[in-house]
């Protein structure tokens, strides 16, 4: 069907329904995206666009704005988390992966402004401040009813209202989540404080039970942190809750030397549990169809929650142009995705057991194994994710 002058309505004011609103605005729909905050605050921090996600960017006409809010990632470097010198360094910009475009290093609320600015460019109506807490999937609409009692009618209903997503209850999938027995702490840091910590690259220092990465922001103006540790206690969801810096501190108290230098001017620190959820087995009915975390949450050890997030937006924008009822391309954009996220959610939960491998002589055969590659092989070792970065939905879907 032609998605020219159709109604679409989308739930959540994230990078996954905000580029939604662009790909569906680009293709003649007329969209109204619904965010229950405010404003588009300053939420999360760090975010690594890989070329499968810029891939997305670029295709939405935003090659230029993205170079611009965000920094070319150089190499990736694997380090023990009492050494300073990198048992594996990947040179990001040797390889493409078949895919010409960037992996960038992006604060998330300059990408978040970004894509807002650009929908509003193009005609999406943004309405902050509605908040949606019912949600009735009928023949051929859906009908949503506003937390001031106002209730709206959708022709499409895309909900990519994030991991407590209201859309994936209503296909009940409300199941509760498992917490995985890690919790992760996250900080930007001034790079004036640690000495200007600014070259492109980011570092993963691993330990037992325990793993932290760093990479710069901002034009190196900032150092992203995350630390995950883990430990029973239970922690919240989400990335809202902030904490004392205290407890992140002595986790990693004998952590290498510029691991504590970071830590210690870390001011402002946000804790949150890491919970494993199963993919949604169903991702729509009727009008109603779900997109990003919101079917198909994460763990962050792939850094690939926001790219499978514009992927989807991609592809369902492109399926809906192509198909003759929304239901049908529901299916096809079903289809298209679920086996690839599938694999990524497997492989995201797989990579805690290496960076946080505690007994000794395996961790040490490992690093072994990484030194050696290092020296022979680090380029193959690259080509390993050509799956991952070289996959461009825009090639795939025009």
């Amino acid at each position: 069907m032609s998605l020219v002058d159709r109604n679409v309505t989308v739930l959540g004011g994230g990078i996954g329904g905000l580029a939604a609103a662009l790909a569906l605005a680009g293709r003649g729909a007329r969209v109204r995206l619904l965010e229950q905050a405010d404003a588009f605050a300053e939420v999360g921090a760090g975010l690594q666009i890989t070329p499968n996600g810029s891939a997305v960017l670029a295709g939405l006409g935003l090659a230029a704005e993205l170079s611009a809010i965000g920094m070319q990632l150089q190499a990736v470097e694997l380090r023990d988390y009492r050494r300073p010198e990198p048992l594996l360094r990947l040179e990001m910009t040797r390889s493409r992966h078949g895919n010409p475009h960037p992996y960038l290093l992006v604060h998330r609320a300059d990408l978040i402004d970004m894509l807002a600015n650009a929908a509003r460019l193009r005609g999406v109506d943004l309405c902050l401040g509605h908040k949606v807490c019912d949600i009735r999937v009928l023949a051929d609409e859906c009908r949503l009813t506003l937390e001031q009692g106002k209730q709206e009618h959708a022709e499409i209903l895309v909900a990519a209202d994030g991991l407590h997503s209201l859309g994936r209850g209503v296909l009940g999938h409300a199941g509760k989540p498992r917490f995985t027995g890690q919790v992760a702490w996250r900080s930007t840091v001034p790079s004036r404080l640690v000495g200007g910590q600014n070259a492109p690259e980011a570092k993963v220092y691993m330990g037992p039970k325990r793993h932290l990465v760093t990479y710069p922001l901002r034009r190196g103006e900032l150092v992203n942190v995350i630390a995950v540790a883990e430990r029973q206690e239970w922690a919240a969801e989400g990335w809202s809750h902030q904490v004392d810096s205290t407890d992140m501190r002595r986790s990693f108290s004998s952590w290498a030397p510029e691991v504590g230098r970071l830590l210690m001017v870390a001011e402002v620190v946000h804790l949150w549990g890491l919970f494993q959820h199963p993919v949604a087995e169903c991702w729509a009915n009727g009008r109603l169809v779900l997109l990003g975390d919101a079917c198909h949450p994460t763990l962050p050890f792939m850094a690939q929650g926001a790219n499978m997030a514009l992927e989807d937006g991609w592809v369902l924008a492109a399926m809906l142009a192509r198909e003759d009822r929304p239901e049908a391309a529901f299916q096809t954009y079903h289809a298209a995705r679920v086996h690839r996220v599938k694999r990524i959610v497997a492989r995201s939960t797989g990579n805690t057991g290496i960076y946080h491998m505690s007994a000794l002589p395996a961790r040490g055969a490992m690093h072994m194994g990484m030194r050696l590659l290092n020296r022979i092989a680090a380029d193959q070792m690259l080509a390993r994710f050509d799956w991952l970065y070289g996959h461009d939905v825009t090639a795939i879907y025009p």
